[in-house]
């Protein structure tokens, strides 16, 4: 299991912004939803294709993929629609010094 990676400072995700980090050759992208953080696998669960050049809804937290339209909640990497029906990898995250940091703990 890898060690956790620094993401960025609190201040600068704030509600309804994005951050990408690598673990390795892991993408993971980190949400924050109205304070509350999380983190999925940079990568639609139908096509290998990055969820950050999608759409994220900070109101409903759901992401958009922008490849063929998939949508997942970013709480828990469900797949919300078609073309996707297999989740995307979550990841933990934690606030601590005033940073965000995740890991791919799979």
């Amino acid at each position: 299991m890898s060690d956790w990676i620094r993401v960025c400072a609190t201040s600068e995700l704030l509600p309804g912004e994005t951050a990408v980090a690598w673990d390795g050759d892991t993408p993971i992208i980190v949400f924050n939803v109205d304070g509350d953080f999380y983190a999925l696998e940079d990568r639609c669960s139908h096509e290998d294709f990055e969820l950050s050049a999608g759409e994220f809804n900070g109101g409903d937290g759901t992401i958009e993929c922008t490849l063929h339209g998939a949508r997942f909640d970013v709480r828990d990497g469900r797949a919300l629609c078609a073309p996707a029906y297999a989740p995307v990898a979550k990841f933990p995250v934690k606030v601590e010094d005033g940073a965000v940091w995740t890991r791919d703990d799979r």
